[in-house]
């Protein structure tokens, strides 16, 4: 990637300075052609009018002397001066190379059409003509300057080499700077790759260093991320490690009563029936919690992996409320808790109505069992235009602040102390945010120890 980004970094910088360069030149190079060819013809011109001055054409008197003033400025500036006449036959030539022969050129027929013309050669030589015209505007002949472009090609080769030298000196610079700026970009990737592919070979352990005073880049973002899916990454296997573990124990307990139950029954041989019907009804009760358990996994793991068949149709949550406070009324009184509904809004959703129920009663079955006698549970049902809310306060025992966050933990339990007394699997709550999250919803929760829990769950009205 490196490379990569120096060569487009360079071809998007160099190319175009190239392009521009060559664009200069070649303007240079007409601009000096242009004034070269305006000083000549200019000087054609001047020299036409000593020629229809002196009569150059009718008169011998005055050629020598005009013949030596065209032989001296053509010395002094390094040009070649030709006169032809009407018939385009050379007269004079002030390097006495061409007289008497004919010059049949596109610059001088056009001269003697009384046009100046200043045209630049394929062999870097530039021809201006200007036409003498004679008495009654009648062309007598044409002045031809004949001049090579070389100060021109001098000073824009010196100009170029200057050009070129900074160029160079661009691309030298460029080439350093690019590669300080692809190391910059690379280098974090190249930390957060390796760090990724240790997290592949099982080093969960592994995080992206982000240094003090790093620029808030997209890299800085990346490395965050990749950090932070580390850490999710720990805690997932952190839990896996715990739910295995916690499997094992909540299935040892009931077995490891069971055997000891069994065990007493035989190793007593004339024990009365009475304590074969308690140890039997103890037995039962520990295969009964077995079975809860099981249950209550297959269900989680039928949530996660989405095998649980999702039916969401337009359900009245009035009316699940409505049932599950009946159904959970008989329990609440016989703690002597006030169970209150309150539906402040009727609403009808889009959802899978036993999933939303089960998860429901689990909240407040829970809210009854840590409620000591005497307390109470508040049940309320609101909505917007977007979503339903569902509020379950009561006043019971209360979640320290620092185990908040575990609660929707399998096999998770705030009270240890009471799991016998108060029953249940340890992953009623783990069931409730599963079926909440098949819903696109949220759960909250707020909770002071020894003052009471209150869970807010949102749920779409809509499901996409």
């Amino acid at each position: 990637m490196r490379w990569i980004l120096l060569i487009v970094f360079l071809l998007i910088a160099i190319v175009p300075l190239m392009i521009l360069a060559q664009g200069t030149f070649r303007s240079m190079n007409a601009y000096f052609v242009e004034e070269q060819g305006r000083e000549l013809i200019n000087q054609a011109n001047v020299i036409s009018g000593q020629l229809v001055s002196a009569d150059y054409f009718s008169k011998d008197s005055d050629k020598k002397t005009v013949e030596a003033t065209m032989l001296e400025s053509s010395q002094s500036a390094d040009y070649r001066v030709l006169v032809l006449d009407e018939s385009c036959m050379v007269v004079y030539d002030t390097s006495y190379r061409d007289v008497g022969k004919t010059y049949l050129l596109p610059e001088t027929l056009e001269a003697l059409k009384g046009k100046d013309i200043v045209r630049a050669q394929d062999n870097g030589g530039i021809y201006a003509a200007a036409s003498v015209m004679g008495e009654g505007n009648q062309v007598q002949g044409v002045v031809l300057i004949s001049a090579l472009a070389d100060d021109v090609q001098s000073t824009l080769v010196a100009i170029e080499q200057q050009v070129l030298l900074i160029i160079f000196a661009i691309f030298i610079t460029l080439i350093f700077t690019m590669f300080l700026i692809s190391h910059l970009f690379t280098d974090p990737l190249k930390r957060i790759i390796e760090v990724i592919k240790k997290m592949s070979q099982g080093h969960l352990e592994q995080r992206v260093e982000i240094r003090d005073g790093m620029i808030n880049t997209e890299i800085t973002d990346l490395a965050l991320a990749c950090n932070n899916m580390a850490d999710q990454l720990e805690r997932v296997d952190t839990s896996r490690q715990e739910f295995v573990s916690n499997v094992s124990h909540e299935l040892k307990t009931p077995l490891s009563s069971m055997k000891v139950l069994s065990e007493s029954i035989l190793l007593q041989e004339d024990a009365p029936k009475e304590m074969y019907l308690e140890f039997l009804q103890d037995i039962n009760s520990e295969v009964n919690r077995m079975t809860d358990i099981i249950n209550d996994l297959l269900t989680l793991v039928k949530l996660d992996q989405k095998e649980v068949p999702i039916t969401f149709a337009e359900t009245s949550v009035n009316q699940i409320l409505t049932e599950l406070h009946k159904r959970l009324l008989p329990l609440a009184n016989a703690k002597n808790i006030s169970l209150q509904l309150s539906l402040l809004k009727d609403v009808t959703a889009q959802i899978d109505s036993m999933k939303v129920s089960l998860a429901l009663n689990n909240l407040v079955d829970n809210a009854i069992k840590y409620t000591p006698e005497g307390g109470a549970v508040q049940v309320t049902l609101d909505a917007d235009h977007q979503n339903f809310f569902v509020t379950v306060t009561d006043n019971g025992i209360g979640i320290p602040e620092d185990e908040v966050g575990r609660i929707f933990d399998r096999f998770y339990r705030v009270d240890k102390t009471r799991d016998r007394q108060t029953g249940g699997t340890g992953l009623g709550l783990s069931i409730t945010h599963s079926a909440v999250m098949i819903h696109n919803g949220s759960i909250k929760v707020n909770s002071k120890e020894n003052e009471g829990t209150s869970i807010l769950v949102r749920i779409p009205l809509r499901q996409a």
